[in-house]
């Protein structure tokens, strides 16, 4: 038997989520989405002791070699953006 989801107008969605009250309930996970995160395919060629470095680097903190890659590309992208802030 299917569980039918219950409904709430915006102005009771927006109460219980200002009380902390866990409105997960109301929500349509199937739909949600993360603007500006959709991901996008890059091309890029590395010389190949930066492909073994990388991979060395990803297997001690045990990460695959394109999460390492993510995780220090967003690491400078916001280092940079902070240096720009304090400079301006």
């Amino acid at each position: 038997m299917k569980k039918s989801k219950t409904t709430i107008t915006a102005e009771e969605f927006d109460r219980r989520f200002d009380r902390s009250e866990d409105v997960s309930a109301f929500l349509d996970w199937s739909k949600a989405r993360r603007p500006g995160l959709e991901p996008r395919r890059v091309n890029v060629d590395l010389p190949g002791w930066m492909i073994s470095e990388l991979d060395k680097q990803a297997a001690l903190i045990g990460v695959t070699r394109q999460s390492i890659m993510k995780v220090w590309l967003s690491e400078r992208i916001k280092e940079e953006a902070d240096e720009r802030a304090r400079v301006a």
